[in-house]
């Protein structure tokens, strides 16, 4: 029998000293943390908990245990599902320590750290740590969730590059997980997102690396057709030491916006390489070629400037995102895109991306991990805002973009591009199996189901 409101705000009392941190429930302050980075996703919980430290953590897993309430985890809301009802949020922001050891290349990364946080740490030490696209994203969500950022091709999935986690199972147990310790879990933390318990510190490797050649290459929509299929042509032979995205954009006249790209359809070719200036130039080259670009901002740059190459959004915005992967493309593909996409389509999409995979992407790390489709060769991402009155539209349109690619599609989808709490949609990104050992350690661990809630796979 469920709890009634009262009897559950009653026992939110009890738990309020026991915790280092604090507890806000509707009207408190702090409560605002729970709103995500995107705005139109409803995260209603029936209380927000800012732990200060894994224990408290600890607590409030115990703690919903014992009172029948669930706990979810939140840090940016990038990724952010619908919430309410009988869910304790854990909001992971005070958890923000990284601590970069120089002499063996590593930094240890609480949950609450961004990824601008571990740039700017990594960084006077020539390291780097392989962040995704958007520095504003949370470190231990991207982490769960794989991690594809600009270097893919060359480095593989950012999860490939971590060496433990700290976390507190559904239990309420704390455990200190490595590739030899709680092996299962370490697996399944690779992109089982918080499938299998709360993620409080993480340990990766950084890289040695302090500048690389990147950017982007913006034109205009009328050459969309052209640079398409060209830039087609050019993944065919791209060397792994190169990585790259393309995206039909229609960005808003904004103070943040470059005038030559607001208001307006243009196509930009995103590059990451870690070849030397002379062998990127050499490539790019080929993509200068085919048209005169509006912007031409490729060029060598700091790491630390990585989130440049993309240029995601920064501000908390409403957003509608879909997303697949698909195997080989073909010119068919390119023009199948170009007709619900490109000029004259009439979408009312922001971005829509096609993102080159394989390299590194594509071969098994030495440890195993949660992680399916290896063997995409592109993945696609639809992105609007989802904001009255184009709310409806966007979304729509986003499933005929979907659908316009299906022949090439693979079924399969990316933890950290899926968002949602459909099983049928969470279900893509794993197969038969994986799904499987992700349920079962999920009920082993958290037998009271307590972190049943969200973007994670259970059994039925």
């Amino acid at each position: 029998m469920e709890l009634q409101t009262p009897t559950i705000d009653a026992a939110i009392e009890s738990l309020r000293p026991r915790l280092t941190g604090s507890v806000a429930v509707p009207g408190e302050p702090g409560y605002e943390l729970a709103t995500p980075w995107n705005l139109s996703i409803p995260v209603t919980p029936r209380a927000v908990v800012a732990v200060a430290d894994a224990d408290d953590v600890a607590v409030t897993v115990r703690f919903a245990a014992e009172h029948g309430l669930r706990v979810a985890v939140q840090r940016t809301g990038h990724g952010a599902v619908p919430l309410d009802g009988d869910v304790l949020l854990v909001h992971t922001a005070r958890l923000n320590e990284c601590v970069v050891d120089p002499d063996s290349r590593t930094a240890r990364v609480e949950s609450g750290a961004i990824w601008q946080d571990v740039l700017a740490a990594a960084a006077p030490h020539g390291l780097a740590p392989l962040a995704g696209s958007s520095a504003t994203v949370g470190v231990a969500g991207f982490l769960t969730g794989a991690g594809i950022g600009p270097l893919v091709r060359t480095y593989g999935l950012s999860s490939d590059h971590v060496r433990s986690f700290d976390i507190v199972t559904g239990d309420g147990e704390r455990l200190h997980v490595t590739p030899h310790q709680h092996a299962e879990l370490f697996w399944g933390l690779r992109g089982g997102k918080a499938t299998l318990g709360i993620v409080t510190a993480v340990e990766i490797e950084l890289l040695p690396i302090s500048r690389i050649h990147g950017g982007a290459l913006y034109f205009d929509g009328a050459d969309a057709a052209a640079v398409a299929h060209a830039w087609l042509d050019w993944c065919q032979d791209l060397p792994e030491h190169s990585s790259t995205s393309i995206a039909f954009l229609q960005l808003p006249p904004l103070p943040q916006v470059p005038p030559p790209l607001a208001g307006r359809l243009t196509i930009a070719v995103r590059f990451a390489s870690v070849a030397d200036t002379s062998e990127a130039e050499s490539l790019i080259a080929r993509l200068r070629a085919v048209a005169t670009p509006l912007i031409d901002a490729v060029g060598p740059m700091p790491y630390a400037a990585l989130s440049a190459i993309h240029a995601d959004p920064v501000d908390p915005m409403p957003t509608h995102e879909l997303s697949a992967l698909t195997g080989a493309l073909t010119h068919e593909a390119i023009d199948a895109l170009l007709a619900i996409a490109g000029p004259g389509s009439g979408s009312p999409q922001t971005v829509i991306e096609l993102r080159l995979l394989g390299g590194a992407l594509a071969r098994e790390p030495r440890h195993r991990s949660a992680f399916c489709h290896r063997d995409a060769a592109f993945g696609l991402m639809v992105a609007g805002v989802s904001a009255p009155p184009l709310a409806r539209p966007v979304a729509e349109h986003a499933h005929a973009v979907v659908r316009a690619l299906a022949p090439w599609t693979t079924g399969g989808a990316h933890p950290n591009f899926s968002a949602s709490t459909d099983p049928a949609r969470i279900a893509r990104c794993y197969d038969e199996d994986t799904r499987h050992w992700l349920g079962a350690l999920a009920d082993r661990h958290d037998p009271r189901g307590v972190l049943r809630v969200g973007q994670v796979v259970r059994t039925p």
